[in-house]
């Protein structure tokens, strides 16, 4: 299996909380069916899209009550794990099926809801260089996979049953971990009903004060590692190595801010130099070019519970061999397993071309 099946045990983590007392528990489940589009992003991908792809998604949610004061701070969501089927109607790209554990989010008196889900997916007929070379978007059967949804949320209009409907966005791509990995983001209309297992009983909602943080500039230290490919097909998985060092300041219960610098050490670049070197000779290239990077970065950091989102965005200030630009991003998830050490699941990539799922440990002093 593929080191870029990711985030889906991590953000799961998120779901096995510390219970300081009895929780309130009730569960729902829903059904949507969805129709939608994909998006031209890359122009690589423009043969692909003949058709309009269709699925359902399930959802299986745990609301929240407030009895841990993260459930208050972010408007009571729900935890839960769905799965995703989805046709492209499309015999190169085949099918998809997706697990994922997922928050929703409520706004407007509840009416509406935003779900991000995060998991893996098994797609059916990736690229084959002799039996389905025109499949650029899927490098291999197993992809990481991110959907979004946006609905309108109506629960429990009649014993139990209500009903949703939004737009969803669901994103399959394999992080380059190999070759080739254009990826496939499909916009869809969904609508679809719900399910209260208890019979829609309502349960009160605890408020209680909430606490205020004061915490001076922390340092961090983190080490990230996987494996990934140039997009040369067939040029080699190679592992990497970044060391980080980076100063936050927590301002609120929610947010961070970051501040700091990588030092990458990409082994699939040593390769790509010598193929340009010697494939490319107009590019200038020579073999014995250094492939290492040195970037600084600003970044906020997301606290839900022991799980935090990061957002980072870094530009290059060590640079010697060109590749995909200067400017970078990371997005991802960390997970403390105390208040100092911590581990990391991320993607980096430049823009909305992926580089590498990476996966860290650190710590925060």
């Amino acid at each position: 299996m593929n080191l870029r099946l990711f985030l889906i045990g991590c953000l799961s983590t998120a779901f096995c909380f510390s219970q300081n007392r009895k929780e309130t528990k009730r569960y729902t489940l829903d059904v949507s069916q969805f129709y939608g589009s994909v998006l031209l992003h890359n122009p690589d991908i423009s043969h692909l899209i003949t058709n309009h792809p269709g699925g359902i998604i399930l959802g299986y949610n745990r609301k929240t009550y407030g009895d841990e004061e993260w459930q208050q701070l972010y408007n009571y969501p729900d935890t839960g794990f769905s799965f995703v089927y989805q046709n492209m109607n499309n015999s190169t790209l085949g099918e998809n099926f997706g697990l994922y554990a997922h928050y929703n989010f409520y706004f407007f008196k509840r009416n509406l809801q935003f779900r991000l889900g995060q998991g893996i997916a098994y797609n059916t007929n990736p690229f084959d260089k002799n039996q389905n070379f025109r499949n650029n978007a899927y490098g291999s059967h197993f992809l990481s996979s991110t959907y979004l949804m946006l609905n309108y949320h109506k629960e429990n209009l009649f014993k139990g049953l209500g009903l949703k409907a939004g737009i969803s966005l669901i994103h399959y791509s394999n992080a380059n971990v190999t070759a080739p990995n254009t990826s496939t983001n499909t916009m869809a209309l969904n609508v679809g009903l719900t399910y209260d297992l208890d019979g829609g009983e309502e349960r009160e909602y605890i408020r209680t004060e909430k606490l205020k943080v004061s915490e001076p500039i922390k340092l961090n230290l983190a080490f990230r590692s996987g494996i990934n490919e140039s997009d040369v097909v067939d040029s080699g998985q190679y592992a990497f190595y970044i060391f980080s060092a980076y100063a936050d300041k927590r301002f609120t219960r929610r947010s961070a801010l970051q501040l700091g610098t990588d030092v990458y050490f990409s082994n699939f670049l040593k390769e790509l130099i010598r193929y340009q070197s010697v494939a490319f000779p107009e590019y200038g290239v020579q073999p014995d070019d250094d492939y290492k990077r040195v970037g600084v970065f600003l970044g906020h950091e997301l606290f839900i519970n022991k799980m935090s989102v990061i957002a980072q965005l870094g530009y290059y200030v060590y640079y010697p061999f060109d590749f995909e630009g200067k400017v970078y991003n990371r997005i991802g998830l960390k997970r403390y397993f105390s208040d100092k050490v911590y581990g990391a699941v991320t993607l980096k990539s430049h823009g909305a071309k992926a580089e590498a799922v990476e996966f860290g440990v650190g710590v925060r002093l």
